[in-house]
């Protein structure tokens, strides 16, 4: 009797509980109603309405292949036109190739001058200034008429300050901040050698590299560290690590001796190659046929014991007499050493006494000329350092190595209706090469060359005259730069960002 009641009162509160769900299906459905006119009415009044006619996608190969942009004129336009310009190829907009995003100081009067955000507007208001009065120089006539002897001047200078080879005794290296200063660069089979000594280990309180064991208030720690730095890459901020080679002789949370190398851009760390004394594995990519990481003997290894008792096996058994040796650990405390580090074809080697030690393969983003400081510091006393080989020419005097002048791979003209998608490049002043690898590659694309799809780099101005110059003239010929006027600064990175949503809106409203 009692379990029927219960089921009655179940059915029931599930009755209720579907009429209760289906009163607010209904209430939602009767909302939407009254929304979805008022959506479209103001979607129709709206301002997106012209800037997307036309759907997002392509019907057939014929809508592209068909209808490509008329090629540039030989002759290139003005990088500025005036508005009463009587024969415009092109829309107006076309024409200005510098954003026209603006710094309004009177919106930021009533910030705290201690507040982070005010410390960001200073940053701001100081490259807006600075970049204007960098383009100001650059639009000088004076500029213009002095701009080539200017320029023959700067390749001699460059040339001249670009040494075969640069030796410095310990006592000049550390005058010279514990750098070496490399004016052009490596090329293909330069090579560094540092004869130096590592300190005996020292109690850290505060490890970096371990971890303190419970009941420990030190740990023992001997590290160096010797890196390759872009000097010359960015300016306002720490160069980056094209290399960072960091023997750690004791200290490493490991509890063994490793030598760990790296890369590191604008503060972010890449992956790091950790060689613990085992050798490479057999099917792991070699760097110009060395291995990654060399064998050394480890503390919880007998080494000499195995090399003896392999050498009478195979003597044993009829084999050659051949033993390959395991040598130990190639730094020491106190132990002077001849460290090697040369440029392969595919990557760094580094030789210690004459022995291969490590291979580190070249990554994206850095290139040899980039290599223009060796930077040693940690515990280790510097006798001597000799750089051999060097690039005798500057690799940036003549950034239109990097440029190709071509006619087909300048910016296509704008269509006199609306484009279907506008892509913004954020790109570096100094960025000759990276933007001609866009121009040769996806910027070929079919949708790109019939003006569907527009692609423009913006670019801030670069803190050398040379470079801006050289800038200029490359967003004269090729059309696809658009110049946003303040001093080029990683932390106003966004507003590229900012100014690549103004120009798309200018589009529009064009």
């Amino acid at each position: 009797m009692k379990l029927a009641k219960f089921d009655s009162l179940v059915s029931l509160s599930r009755l209720r509980l579907v009429q209760f769900l289906m009163g607010v299906l209904f209430l939602y459905l009767l909302f939407i109603s009254f929304e979805i006119p008022l959506v479209f009415k103001t979607t129709s009044a709206g301002f997106y309405t012209d800037a997307l006619p036309r759907p997002l996608f392509v019907e057939s190969e014929e809508d592209f292949t068909d209808k490509s942009a008329p090629a540039r004129p030989t002759d290139d336009p003005e990088l500025f036109r005036l508005a009463g310009s009587r024969t415009p190829p092109r829309r107006m907009w076309e024409y200005k190739e510098v954003s026209g995003l603006l710094f309004n100081e009177s919106s930021f009067d009533s910030y705290d001058s201690k507040d982070e955000f005010s410390v960001l507007h200073k940053t701001a208001r100081h490259a807006f200034v600075v970049g204007k009065k960098l383009w100001d120089d650059l639009q000088s006539p004076q500029n213009k008429s002095d701009s080539e002897p200017e320029r023959q001047n700067q390749k001699q200078n460059r040339t001249g300050s670009c040494p075969e080879s640069i030796s410095l005794s310990g006592s000049e290296f550390v005058n010279r901040s514990r750098v070496l200063v490399i004016p052009c660069g490596l090329t293909l089979g330069s090579h560094i050698t540092v004869i130096g000594m590592p300190h005996w280990a020292h109690a850290e309180y505060d490890p970096k590299i371990a971890i303190l064991k419970e009941g420990d208030e030190s740990v023992m720690v001997t590290q160096f560290m010797m890196e390759l730095q872009g000097l010359k890459t960015v300016e306002g901020e720490d160069p980056p690590r094209i290399l960072h080679f960091n023997p750690r002789l004791k200290g490493d949370w490991s509890g063994k001796p490793v030598i760990e190398q790296n890369t590191c851009y604008r503060m972010q760390w890449g992956t790091a190659l950790r060689c613990e004394g085992w050798t490479s594995r057999a099917d792991e990519e070699t760097v110009d046929g060395q291995v990654k990481c060399e064998k050394w003997i480890r503390d919880d290894e007998n080494g000499s014991e195995e090399s003896k008792a392999t050498w009478w096996l195979k003597r044993l058994i009829g084999r050659k007499n051949k033993v390959a040796l395991d040598w130990p650990y190639p730094f020491a405390e106190g132990r002077l050493f001849v460290l090697t580090l040369s440029a392969g074809l595919e990557g760094y080697h580094v030789n210690v006494d004459g022995r291969h030690v490590t291979s580190f393969p070249y990554r994206t983003g850095f290139v040899l000329e980039d290599a223009t400081g060796l930077s040693l510091k940690g515990d280790l006393d510097v006798h001597s350092v000799f750089a051999a080989a060097l690039p005798t020419s500057h690799p940036s005097f003549a950034p239109q190595k990097h440029l190709e002048r071509l006619s087909k791979w300048k910016a296509p003209p704008l269509p006199e209706g609306d484009v279907e998608l506008f892509i913004g490049v954020l790109s570096a002043g100094n960025h000759f090469a990276e933007r001609m690898a866009v121009r040769k590659s996806w910027v070929q694309h079919k949708l790109i060359k019939s003006s569907k799809v527009v692609a423009r780099f913006f670019v801030a101005l670069n803190g050398r005259k040379d470079i801006n110059v050289e800038l200029k003239k490359e967003a004269e010929y090729f059309g696809d730069i658009v110049v946003v006027p303040y001093m080029d600064n990683y932390d106003l990175v966004v507003l590229k960002t900012v100014a690549i949503c103004e120009y798309g809106w200018l589009q529009n409203t064009l």
